[in-house]
């Protein structure tokens, strides 16, 4: 137990697979997926999006292959990409035989839609010849017939049956590197489904809500649902749904596992929503930072409080911290101890360069931890 207990998060314990080169379930950090929204047959477009994707800090991320020229193209674009490429299937089971063969690390497909017996076996001996995963994904929109027949809508019952068929069509073709997800647009509907999942399988738990919507709306979602899995120990790797740009996902994906305290990447700004007090423009200071310090992977914590009555008091527990004061000159804290002021013109500038200082002496210790361990 930590010293604060109140934060400490129990995870689920769950089997670990391999998705190319990286880890998913067992102690394996929660990874962050996306998905690219290109033509996948478009190499060059597909290409420079999975690069801002892995800018923004992306772990996997998945293509979408309905025809055979986006296979086709699959074979380029696995060998540019620097993460896992999970190639995503409905129906067309020769399809995913040849993603397989292309390299992709993950084949997302539902058993249950690719055919017969005959043919999850032809996609899980091509799986097998070529070290891919598989993930299982279950959609509340996309309900077998007889289940929705069965239960007259789709419900955690539903989702949770159509997942436990579908890995035993796997599990009879002694086929255990694979991954679930009980997607659905309704977070109560998913949330039921995962909690009710993971109490009856080991495997490795993928965790969405499925059309979220919006950049606002979907992010809350997302938040709401996946949130309240992750805290209490559920899930393994997540993708955050919005109409959005994929690394926006990526971004919203680590702030919830940033506000969980689950994964850390980059700065955690902690700031005020701003008041009359305000001694500087907190809402403009705030967005400038966040876009001029998204370059920064180090783990570390700035606070950007407008007024004196609660920044010296969340300035103890950052890293770097700034508090507004009057005639344009406010406080700057360092490892949560007062250092010296800056003025409004200088602000923005002085926080980057506080911030980049800071993550080169974080990494300097790291290099220095590490070689001491060697």
């Amino acid at each position: 137990m930590s010293i604060r207990p109140w934060r400490d998060i129990v995870r689920r314990q769950s089997r670990q697979i391999m998705v190319g080169n990286v880890p998913v379930g067992g102690d394996a950090p929660v990874t962050v997926q996306t998905m690219t929204n290109t033509p996948t047959d478009d190499v060059r477009a597909t290409i420079d999006q999975i690069r801002r994707c892995e800018e923004a800090g992306v772990d996997i991320i998945r293509v979408s292959c309905p025809d055979v020229e986006s296979t086709a193209a699959l074979k380029q674009i696995v060998r540019a990409s620097r993460v896992p490429i999970v190639a995503d299937i409905h129906f067309h089971y020769k399809r995913a035989l040849e993603a397989a063969d292309a390299g992709a690390a993950c084949l997302r497909i539902n058993p249950g839609n690719i055919g017969s017996s005959a043919r999850v076996k032809e996609v899980v001996n091509a799986a097998k010849a070529n070290g891919c995963a598989i993930r299982i994904g279950v959609n509340g929109g996309s309900l077998e017939k007889h289940l929705l027949e069965k239960y007259g809508e789709p419900c955690p019952d539903a989702l949770v049956e159509s997942a436990l068929d579908h890995i035993k069509l796997l599990q009879d073709h002694d086929f255990h590197e694979f991954k679930v997800a009980v997607k659905a647009s309704d977070l109560f509907l998913a949330v039921a489904a995962y909690q009710q999942l993971a109490e009856q399988v080991d495997c490795p738990l993928h965790l969405g809500i499925t059309e979220a919507g919006g950049f606002v709306g979907g992010t809350v979602k997302s938040a709401i649902g996946m949130g309240s899995l992750l805290w209490y120990g559920i899930g393994d790797t997540i993708r955050v749904s919005l109409s959005a740009e994929p690394e926006e996902e990526v971004r919203v994906g680590f702030e919830i596992l940033k506000a969980l305290g689950i994964r850390n990447r980059g700065v955690r700004v902690v700031s005020c929503p701003s008041c009359a007090r305000q001694g500087f423009d907190v809402i403009r200071t705030v967005q400038a930072l966040e876009e001029r310090l998204q370059h920064i992977r180090t783990p570390m914590s700035l606070s950007v409080l407008g007024c004196v009555v609660n920044g010296p008091g969340e300035a103890r527990e950052t890293d770097i911290g700034i508090t507004g004061g009057g005639n344009g000159k406010h406080m700057v804290y360092l490892s949560g101890v007062t250092d010296h002021h800056v003025q409004d013109a200088d602000m923005v500038n002085h926080i980057v360069k506080l911030v980049e200082a800071k993550a080169a002496e974080i990494e300097a210790a790291g290099a220095v931890q590490a070689v001491a361990a060697e």
